[in-house]
């Protein structure tokens, strides 16, 4: 019996035979066009700040391809970049907690004070977010935002397989305790 290939499958397959063979530029840009989008989105929910998601984009993008490892095949491609965007994050907000802070001097007259509150907490969903954990974000980020398995969001954080499905039911429960008071 004689399977037809579809143009998707052909397409997949390319693609994993691409993550095994070292990466040159043009399989790089198809990469970074795959994924640049999903890990821009993971990054800003992580780290609660648009500019500093660019950032650490570009960053994660260097140190991947400075790593230049060879990946069994498109998943392990993309685990190990979300894993580099992760480390990047923790390493930045453990940064964060240590730097000394310095107020501006500014007119008083002409700061709306209101503004950042109002910007920063659009959503009722993304102020509850901000006050979760940062493990507890990455844990509803990657399975809910990003679609990754149990295996995939282990890989990535670093933990076991087998507490992922409690962690993120303490995870959500969290959140919806965080959403009853908004």
């Amino acid at each position: 019996m004689r399977f037809l290939v579809t143009t998707a499958d052909t397409a997949l397959a390319e693609i994993e035979e691409a993550a095994r063979l070292p990466m040159d530029e043009d399989a790089f840009r198809a990469f970074y066009d795959r994924t640049a989008r999903s890990l821009w989105a993971y990054l800003s929910r992580l780290t609660g700040d648009r500019q500093l998601a660019d950032d650490l984009l570009q960053e994660t993008f260097y140190r991947f391809c400075r790593a230049g490892a060879t990946h069994e095949n498109e998943t392990h491609r993309r685990n190990s970049l979300f894993l580099i965007a992760t480390n990047l994050v923790r390493d930045t907000m453990r940064r964060r907690q240590y730097a000394d802070v310095v107020p501006l001097e500014t007119d008083a007259h002409h700061i709306d004070h209101g503004a950042a509150e109002r910007t920063e907490g659009r959503t009722d969903l993304a102020r509850a977010m901000k006050q979760l954990k940062p493990a507890q974000r990455a844990l509803i980020t990657l399975a809910y935002g990003q679609g990754a398995s149990h295996a995939e969001i282990a890989e990535i954080l670093g933990l076991k397989s087998a507490s992922i499905k409690s962690l993120l039911f303490r995870a959500r429960r969290r959140l919806a305790q965080l959403l009853e008071r908004s």
